[in-house]
């Protein structure tokens, strides 16, 4: 619940609202373009991560498809799974990875360069590290940004936060958005 400033606070101020990241032309993990108008009608979750990753992602996006089970109602949010590895992370590869997690689920590649510019414009840091002579992981931000229905900036789930309060976020965001 609110306390009575945040209700009150909520009622006299508005609440800012910011477009996130750049415009953009990829692709979907099914071979498709997608472009920014993707996170346009519907509330939207976007991760940035990568396919090879150790924890964090399928941490992060198993959380995810757990949060949107426990949502009570319609669950409109859809989940954009962004590749930070587009040299690994082919259409293939995420076509065969993203849809373990769900049917709103969708993977985003594309020319590295593409997708560097898209992640920088979100403000995610990510720093290739050497685990062996062909091998690497991605050190990168694990933050899930949550987008109203207008593709606006609305939220944030940091990596471990409970799951308890994520599926209020989630619910939260639904709301926003309906």
């Amino acid at each position: 619940g609110f306390t009575i400033s945040e209700f009150i606070a909520s009622r006299v101020l508005s609440t800012p609202s910011f477009q996130m990241g750049s415009s953009f032309s990829l692709i979907d993990h099914s071979g498709q373009p997608i472009d920014q108008s993707v996170f346009e009608g519907h509330p939207s979750a976007v991760f940035f991560g990568f396919t090879h990753c150790p924890e964090v992602c399928p941490t992060t996006l198993n959380d995810l498809a757990l949060a949107k089970q426990d949502l009570s109602g319609d669950d409109t949010v859809k989940v954009y799974f962004i590749t930070l590895d587009p040299a690994r992370d082919t259409v293939d590869v995420l076509a065969e990875y993203v849809p373990y997690f769900g049917p709103d689920f969708t993977g985003i590649t594309g020319p590295e360069a593409d997708v560097t510019a898209l992640a920088k414009s979100w403000g995610i840091y990510a720093q290739k590290s050497s685990v062996s002579d062909d091998d690497y992981n991605i050190d990168h931000t694990a933050t899930v940004f949550l987008l109203d229905d207008s593709g606006q900036f609305a939220g944030t789930i940091t990596y471990g936060e409970s799951q308890e309060i994520a599926v209020k976020k989630l619910e939260n965001l639904m709301k926003k958005s309906s």
